[in-house]
């Protein structure tokens, strides 16, 4: 762990971590499929399809579909120099490795601790989302009636004993539970075609610039469009524990992204078309708009339908938990191995390979704010989820943005036989998109949030920029026990 990588002049001391601490995670356990399923996960396609798409069409209107479409054309510039610099960044915990090769181990050190930060209060926000369906769905289904803190804090239970073993365990667990819940989207899409929709022709009218781009909703329909991303940039993050990374790693970003964009697109349109566009809006706009898709499966397949949707969406925040505790653990990970968090973080199972302590550490914190929410008595919808949630997309966002623009400075130095498009024209294109949508992210935030006061609106956009600067300060004070990145720049 002693190779150099090109900074901005910072040097500092190597401070090795023991061998004997296992700080390596397992070589060679996840191939193309595994990383798109742990992705693909996070970013809980079932939730999207089933809350956000009506809840877009209320706030946003018609163009939906196509904002969602935009968001991944966007979201693919990004990606094209965010890949080509995998080849050159080796180590978990992506933005750190990037961020520092690109701009400087300071701000590689803040957006790291944001990113981790990010991803650990959505773990905790989904447990209180993932409490609330799983009380309503066992109640209604099963005849079952628990309050929702047992459920989630058996969830945390579960995601712990998940995150502690071998990763492929839990990408073997997601793959059969994000297959199921893409799978019932899949039979109610089928249907609506084969049944021709409903009583208006199909339209071209939610993919049109002036309902995507220009209409009074626009911006609210990009806040939530890129909200429904959040989670594929954690391709990277499994670099070390990949099959031949180099290839794994850019493959399974394309094909997360470009299935999310056809798959969200796709969904909400066949959505607007089974209703028909007036009829769609309308139903948006009644008090039960959550209930449109589970209606139009009711409608066009049958009650067998429902039931699976209530019980998939479940499960689907399950996957999408687990995904984040792993993200957010590898950053644990990461930032013990060099020395910016406490060291014990990056050791690894003598056996399993996995980042047991970063897991144990944080199934223990989620715990603990579960408990205090269910003493203090928070409601886990409305202030549990969404407070967390809602801050957590302007993070992980904000650390999209820092990343494209380590992208686009780091190949600014020497392009390494990549096209200027692809290392400079895309990723700057990129930064400006994920730049735009923070913007629209802080204009629109009540609608995330559910608060209309200054305040609370304040605290949870600013959360994220202060964990950046608490990453920033840890770095100044513990630079000297950094450890060098283990990264080859060529």
């Amino acid at each position: 762990m002693t190779s150099e990588i090109a900074d901005t002049g910072e040097r500092h001391a190597v401070a090795d971590v023991d061998s004997s601490h296992g700080a390596r995670l397992a070589g060679g356990k996840l191939g193309t499929a595994h990383i798109v399923f742990f992705v693909v996960a996070a970013a809980s396609p079932l939730v999207i399809v089933l809350s956000t798409g009506p809840f877009s069409l209320r706030v946003g209107g018609i163009g939906a579909p196509g904002a969602m479409l935009a968001t991944g054309v966007v979201l693919m510039l990004f990606a094209t120099g965010f890949t080509a610099m995998t080849n050159y960044v080796k180590e978990p915990g992506a933005f750190y490795a990037y961020v520092t090769t690109g701009l400087g181990r300071t701000l590689g050190s803040g957006t790291a601790i944001m990113t981790m930060a990010a991803y650990g209060i959505c773990v905790i926000g989904f447990l209180g989302y993932f409490g609330v369906f799983a009380q309503g769905t066992a109640a209604s289904v099963l005849g079952v009636d628990l309050p929702w803190q047992v459920w989630a804090l058996g969830c945390a239970a579960v995601v712990g004993v998940v995150g502690y073993c071998q990763v492929d365990v839990g990408a073997k667990l997601i793959a059969v539970l994000l297959s199921l819940e893409v799978g019932v989207i899949i039979v109610l899409i089928v249907a609506v075609l084969v049944q021709g929709g409903g009583p208006e022709p199909a339209s071209a009218a939610p993919l049109s610039f002036d309902n995507v781009f220009f209409s009074d909703g626009s911006g609210t329909l990009f806040l939530l469009a890129f909200g429904a991303y959040i989670g594929f940039e954690g391709t990277a993050i499994y670099s070390e524990e990949a099959r031949a990374p180099h290839k794994t790693i850019p493959r399974a970003t394309y094909v997360a992204l470009a299935f999310l964009a056809v798959f969200y697109a796709l969904s909400f349109w066949v959505v607007i078309y089974g209703y028909g566009p007036k009829e769609a809006l309308a139903a948006a706009q009644s008090d039960g708009f959550f209930e449109m898709v589970f209606s139009q499966a009711g409608e066009y397949v049958g009650s067998w339908l429902v039931t699976a949707m209530r019980l998939l969406i479940v499960t689907s925040f399950l996957a999408t938990i687990i995904a984040f505790h792993n993200a957010c653990t590898r950053y644990m990970f990461s930032l013990g191995r060099v020395g910016l968090l406490p060291v014990p973080l990056a050791r690894t199972h003598p056996r399993m390979a996995s980042p047991h302590i970063a897991s144990l550490t944080l199934s223990a914190v989620t715990f603990v704010v579960v408990i205090i929410a269910m003493i203090v008595g928070l409601d886990p919808y409305l202030e549990l989820g969404t407070w967390l949630y809602a801050s957590g997309v302007i993070g992980v966002v904000a650390a999209q943005a820092i990343c494209a623009l380590a992208v686009v400075v780091f190949f600014l130095r020497d392009r390494r036989g990549h096209s200027v498009f692809r290392v400079l024209v895309a990723p700057l294109l990129g930064f400006l998109g994920l730049v735009g949508a923070l913007i629209l992210m802080a204009n629109n935030f009540s609608l995330l949030s559910g608060y209309t006061a200054f305040l609370p609106n304040a605290v949870m956009i600013g959360a994220m920029p202060l964990c950046l600067a608490i990453g920033v300060l840890l770095y100044r004070l513990r630079a000297p026990r950094v450890v060098e990145i283990s990264t080859s720049i060529g």
